[in-house]
């Protein structure tokens, strides 16, 4: 009767769950004794995983229950079994059962024997991003972090499905254990109209990532597990062609993902930085401070504290810079009740640049007289200079990063636009290793416009380029470059005279490069005169 019954419970469990996640191929596959066990469970639909140990008992894992079973001990003929009635296994030792989501992953004696096997549920789950639909759909880079079987890789496949079918983009599915698409050369039916892109070998995930980008021209990348600078780097580089990224890494919070130093690229990266007296006395700190390098890989970062509970950073710009000042965010926290409805328990509050308490801690951060948000005229046909609108800035970007200047007005707040109109734009930022040799494209305008040059692609530099341009200190190539000879030739004049020197008057930006000129020579010098004849006075003296 007792067999009867099981049977019976078999043939209602595949009919019911043969389509919705193939658990019953794995329970094939699996020795007779464990099946037996595991179909005489009542917590069959939440099985995560089974595992296998030459000599030791069998384990099975649920969602809230952990099963040992003391008196079925795994023989070698059990293990042969499994891996008789699966693929072969990868270099990352990791097999599964075609047209299914489930991964078999073995460990392997010192001769190569497998000796133990970890059989892994997959499943897709219709339904299980709805906790973060809206963010999926926006457009935004997202970055999921949680613990191992916490769900990661189950919402990959849904958020493949709904950005494919739904939302009708191209996605791309870079699949490397193929655990997001399934086993075989077909996708599985979870990832929808999705493409897949198999990964030969672990160590080459980077380079089909940006394959896939060069190649099929996505519009949505899906990747599970980045988890080494090279993948971290060409995650950025997908980024940086404005390709949305979706993606998993190991950590369970941002504050892990800071403190990897192969993975902290994703959220921009961690340098350290020595600031002058008076900026350090500005900041309240001392004068080596972390700050962040570059803008974050991902727009937003959810952490998985649950199955149906995570906590969402909106802003990770915000969120890093803030937390390398002390400052502990508090995200979002969204939780799905048990009645299926999502709900947001806790709103984010980070300290904003406006909070008063904040820019007491940092008042160089202190919001300036620009509005944060102001929103300008989009054009698109070349006018008369004369009468382009006041106070705003067009900028023609020539070589530099686009991005980065776009981050620098917005965090800077910063009276500018950017055109992609040489005619139209009233001021020009570009490259030094191209401007230099005059191309035609910055020669087109029928009027001289001030230009900025800027030595590399770093953010430092195109901010500062943009103060100054902001300022009204648009500079030429030449002044800048005939002031640092200037201040380089009257330091070898006063090493042979032991005369001082004064140079020409300059602007404090250009006062700044000679003064630091002179001080890697090991000389003194100081400003003298009120602007705008404010110059520099190289000293006879030596430095320690």
């Amino acid at each position: 009767m007792d067999q009867v019954a099981r049977l019976g419970r078999l043939i209602r469990y595949k009919r019911m769950s043969l389509i919705h996640d193939g658990l019953p191929q794995l329970l094939d596959i699996l020795p007779p004794v464990v099946r037996e066990r595991l179909l005489s469970s009542p917590d069959l639909g939440t099985l995560v995983e089974v595992v296998l140990d030459y000599g030791r008992p069998a384990e099975a894992r649920y969602k809230d229950l952990f099963e040992r079973w003391d008196n079925v001990v795994v023989s070698e003929h059990d293990i042969e079994h499994v891996v008789k009635s699966i693929g072969e296994f990868g270099e990352d030792n990791r097999a599964g059962i075609e047209r299914t989501l489930h991964r078999i992953s073995a460990i392997r004696n010192r001769q190569g024997k497998v000796i133990g096997l970890t059989c892994r549920i997959g499943r897709a789950l219709e339904g299980t991003i709805d906790i973060i639909d809206d963010i999926v759909r926006s457009g935004k880079s997202i970055l999921i972090l949680g613990r191992p079987g916490v769900g990661k890789t189950t919402k990959l496949r849904e958020v493949a499905r709904v950005l494919a079918d739904e939302v009708q983009r191209r996605v791309v599915i870079v699949d490397t254990s193929n655990e997001i698409g399934g086993d075989g050369d077909v996708p599985h039916p979870a990832v929808g109209s999705a493409r897949r892109m198999q990964v030969r070998n672990p160590s080459f995930q980077h380079s089909v990532m940006i394959e896939a980008v060069e190649n099929h021209m996505p519009e949505v990348i899906v990747i599970d597990e980045i988890g080494n600078l090279a993948e971290a780097e060409a995650a950025r580089t997908i980024a940086e062609r404005g390709v949305q990224l979706i993606g998993t890494a190991h950590g369970q919070t941002l504050e892990n993902l800071m403190l990897n130093p192969s993975l902290c690229d994703l959220v921009g990266g961690i340098q350290a930085v020595t600031l002058s007296d008076d900026e350090a006395r500005r900041r309240g700190t001392q004068k080596t401070v972390l700050e962040r390098k570059a803008p974050p890989t991902f727009d937003v970062v959810i952490e998985l504290v649950d199955y149906d509970k995570l906590a969402v950073h909106h802003d990770v710009m915000k969120t890093v810079d803030l937390m390398l000042r002390g400052i502990q965010p508090r995200p979002e926290v969204r939780v799905r009740t048990t009645a299926g409805v999502v709900e947001v328990v806790q709103h984010e509050e980070t300290q904003g640049l406006d909070d008063p308490g904040f820019n007491e801690r940092v008042p160089a951060m202190a919001p300036r007289d620009v509005p944060a948000q102001t929103v300008y005229p989009k054009r698109t046909d070349r006018v008369d200079p004369k009468h382009k609108t006041p106070d705003v800035l067009r900028i023609y970007p020539y070589g530099i990063a686009r991005t980065r200047l776009e981050r620098a007005i917005r965090e800077s707040k910063s009276p500018a636009v950017i055109t992609n109109d040489i005619h139209q734009a009233d001021a020009v930022i570009a490259i030094r290793s191209v401007s230099q040799q005059r191309p035609p494209k910055l020669r087109e305008p029928a009027r001289p416009l001030p230009t900025v040059v800027v030595k590399s692609n770093t953010f430092s530099q195109i901010s500062q380029a943009l103060l100054d341009l902001v300022r009204g200190g648009g500079k030429d190539t030449d002044t800048e470059e005939s002031a640092i000879k200037e201040a380089h030739d009257a330091v070898v004049t006063v090493l042979h005279t032991g005369r001082a020197i004064e140079l020409s008057p300059q602007n404090a930006r250009i006062r700044k490069i000679q003064h630091q000129l002179i001080e890697s020579k090991r000389l003194a010098s100081e400003s003298v005169g009120i602007d705008p004849q404010r110059r520099l006075r190289v000293l006879p003296v030596r430095l320690a």
